[in-house]
C-alpha cells in the first residue's frame, strides 16, 4: 500500500517526466525516474510477510476510573530480522501508536503503552495491528495480530466505613457465616479452603466437580444498605456530574460489601446489584456499575424509594435539585435515610430525620461520610 506520500510521489514523478519528454529536456524525466524507482523500492522493501509471533496483555484488566492501565505488546521474530514496525492498537475510540525497535533473527522485543481510562465502561482494545514502513515512509503494509481484548474501567471508590443502622445489630459485621443456626442461611457453594468445617462440606457436588465444596452461610438478619442512584437523563445537565454520582454510589455499596453486610443498589430501570454479604462482593457490585449510564426509566427516583424493602439505611445519591422533601416521606421504614446532593448550585434544608450532604469532589466523601456516621 502505497501512503499519501507516495502516491504524491508517483503521481508528481509522472507529470515530471511528461514534461521532461515534452519540452525536451533530460534532467526532469532523470529525477522523475529516480522518484518512480524510490517508489518501486518502498513497495518490494515492504512485500515481504515477515514471520512475526505477536502476544499483548492488558494489565491490569480491571481499573478504576482514571487509574493507569498499560498495554503490554510482545514481538517476536521467529524468521529474519525486522525492522520499521509501528504497533498500531484500538482503545475505544482512540488509536496508540507506538514504534518496535528493530527485530534480530530470533530476537523478542517488548514495548508498552498506556491506554485511555478516563471514562468508565467496557473499553474494546484491538484489533492490533502491526505496520512495516520504508525508511522514506512511501509505502506500508498492514497486517492484523492476535484477539481483540477488553479493558474494564470501573467506578472510582474512596474507602468507606457502613453507616451505623441505629438498631442493636451485629455491631462487628457478620458473625454467623459459618455457623447452621440462628438466621444463618444458605448463600452460596465455593471451593473449600483450610479453616472450613467439615460439617459444611456438601458431599454431592463435591464428587459431581471433583473439588471439595463447602455450604457459604450468611447472616439474613444484617441490615441491607440500599443505594438509589438518579439515572434519568434530563437530571443531569453534565456528563461529569452523573460520573461523580456513579462513583459516590459505587463507594457507599464497595464500603458496605466490605463489611460483609447485604447491598442493594438500583436506578430507575431496577436493581443495577444486590449481594447477601459474602466474598467477591465488593467485586460484583463494582463490575455491574461499570454498564451504569444515563437513560430513560420507567420510575422516577421517588418511585423506586417507596418500592424499597423496609430496614436497613437507605442512601440517595441525586443531582444538586434532589427531591429531598419528598423523599422524606419513606424516612420512617428506615434506620437512616442520607441523601447525597452531586454539585449543588446552593444549600437546601434538611428535612427532619434525612441526613443531607452536598458532594462536590470524589476526595471530599470520606470527610463528609464520617460526619454523618456521627449525626444522630
Amino acid at each position: 500500500m502505497l501512503t499519501p506520500l507516495g502516491r504524491g510521489t508517483a503521481a508528481a514523478s509522472a507529470v515530471l517526466y511528461a514534461a521532461g519528454w515534452w519540452l525536451g529536456y533530460p534532467e526532469p524525466a532523470a529525477l522523475a525516474v529516480a522518484g518512480l524507482a524510490a517508489v518501486a523500492a518502498a513497495a518490494v522493501w515492504t512485500l515481504p510477510r515477515p514471520k512475526l509471533e505477536v502476544r499483548r496483555e492488558i494489565a491490569p484488566a480491571k481499573v478504576g476510573r482514571g487509574e493507569p492501565a498499560t498495554g503490554i505488546l510482545h514481538v517476536t521474530s521467529a524468521g529474519r530480522g525486522v525492522r520499521g514496525l509501528t504497533a498500531r492498537d484500538a482503545a475505544g475510540a482512540a488509536e496508540i501508536a507506538v514504534d518496535v525497535p528493530r527485530l534480530r533473527a530470533g530476537a523478542t522485543r517488548t514495548v508498552s503503552y498506556a491506554l485511555p481510562t478516563d471514562r468508565r465502561g467496557r473499553i474494546p482494545v484491538g484489533p492490533l495491528r502491526l505496520v512495516r514502513a520504508d525508511p522514506l515512509r512511501l509505502a506500508r503494509r498492514v497486517r492484523a495480530y492476535g484477539e481483540p481484548g477488553t479493558l474494564l474501567v470501573r467506578p472510582r471508590t474512596v474507602v468507606l466505613p457502613p453507616l451505623p443502622s441505629g438498631r442493636a445489630h451485629h455491631l462487628e459485621g457478620p458473625t454467623s457465616d459459618r455457623s447452621p443456626a440462628g438466621t444463618a442461611t444458605f448463600h452460596a457453594l465455593r471451593e473449600y479452603v483450610i479453616g472450613d468445617e467439615l460439617r459444611h462440606v456438601h458431599w454431592k457436588s463435591s464428587a459431581r466437580t471433583g473439588t471439595l465444596m463447602v455450604r457459604q452461610l450468611v447472616d439474613a438478619s444484617l441490615p441491607t444498605t440500599t443505594v438509589v442512584l438518579e439515572a434519568r437523563p434530563d437530571r443531569w445537565a453534565e456528563p461529569d456530574d452523573f460520573e461523580l454520582a456513579v462513583d459516590a454510589a459505587a463507594s457507599v455499596a464497595a464500603g458496605a460489601a466490605a463489611a460483609g453486610f447485604p447491598v442493594k443498589v438500583l436506578t430507575g430501570n431496577g436493581p443495577v446489584a444486590e449481594t447477601r454479604g459474602g466474598p467477591g462482593d465488593v467485586e460484583e457490585i463494582l463490575d455491574r456499575l461499570t454498564g451504569v449510564a444515563v437513560r430513560e426509566c420507567p420510575q422516577s427516583t421517588i418511585d423506586v424509594v417507596r418500592r424499597v424493602r423496609a430496614g436497613g439505611s437507605l442512601i440517595v445519591v441525586a443531582p444538586g435539585d434532589a427531591e429531598t422533601a419528598r423523599i422524606a416521606a419513606v424516612r420512617r421504614r428506615f434506620d437512616r435515610v442520607v441523601v447525597l446532593r452531586v454539585r449543588p448550585d446552593g444549600p437546601a434544608p434538611a428535612p427532619p430525620g434525612v441526613l443531607v450532604a452536598d458532594l462536590a469532589e470524589l476526595d471530599g466523601l470520606a470527610e463528609t461520610w464520617r460526619r454523618l456516621g456521627s449525626t444522630r
